[in-house]
């Protein structure tokens, strides 16, 4: 079964997709065909992985509106991608007065599923329709939150959000888990941040191991590679290699999500 994994969470700033593009790097590592998506019209991603947004003939947009095949670029240090720029805002727009608008990426990720283990998705930080067509195309969801209190309280209105899809337009949607991210162990509040995740949150679904804030990350990002390319003995590699090994057993029953 192809893991189609949205990485999802309203918020901007929380690791999202540091985290898309790490737990790609990892997956591929141990032997998987991965397909990272961007679909944030921020285009991080995109340009994290080594490509210049500004030079792209065709994204996600032409896959949602014109309903072309999805463009996808080979083997960026073993992972493929479908990368974004700017125009996605416009597809948001766009996708308003469409048919079907819901479910147009799932149909545009049909006819190549087959050829991944896993595909991510790194949606919006929004609750808007490019969020709201990724949930509808994916097995699964898996939402970082950043370890700060504020971050932590917006938390109940995503989970609102991914009940009314469940509802209606994915009912087979899974709850992945949450990765608590950005974590500083010496911080007093990001322990008691950490601890609440855990209390409330473990109700719902699996809390993984927290992603811990490093300079690194941005470090590694900035020269558009992941953390194991990077800084290959760097502590962090041990936990981004057991959530990938946890994403490799997601075949469990579904989430039940109280309404």
């Amino acid at each position: 079964m192809t893991r189609t994994i949205a990485l999802f969470n309203q918020a901007g700033g929380v690791g999202k997709t540091t985290l898309t593009q790490n737990l790609g790097y990892h997956l591929q590592a141990r032997g998987h065909q991965v397909l990272l998506i961007d679909l944030d019209p921020q285009a991080s991603l995109t340009t994290f992985m080594g490509i210049d947004s500004g030079t792209l003939e065709k994204t996600p947009f032409d896959a949602l509106i014109n309903e072309e095949p999805l463009f996808i670029f080979k083997d960026i240090q073993g992972i493929d991608l479908a990368p974004a720029n700017i125009n996605l805002s416009a597809a948001e727009i766009q996708l308003v007065n469409l048919d079907f608008r819901e479910v147009r990426l799932k149909e545009a990720l049909d006819p190549i599923r087959d050829n991944y283990d896993f595909i991510l998705i790194d949606c919006p930080p929004s609750l808007g329709l490019l969020s709201y067509t990724s949930l509808v195309a994916a097995t699964h969801v898996l939402i970082p939150i950043e370890t700060h209190f504020k971050a932590f309280q917006g938390t109940n209105l995503l989970l609102q959000t991914i009940t009314k899809v469940r509802k209606r337009g994915n009912r087979a949607l899974e709850i992945a888990g949450f990765v608590p991210s950005r974590y500083a162990a010496n911080n007093s509040q990001d322990k008691r941040t950490l601890q609440a995740i855990r209390e409330q949150f473990g109700k719902v679904s699996t809390v993984h191991n927290a992603i811990p804030r490093l300079t690194a990350f941005v470090d590694a990002s900035e020269e558009q590679v992941p953390l194991a390319i990077y800084d290959p003995h760097n502590p962090a590699l041990k936990i981004l290699d057991q959530l990938a090994a946890q994403m490799e057993t997601l075949n469990d029953p579904p989430t039940k999500l109280s309404s």
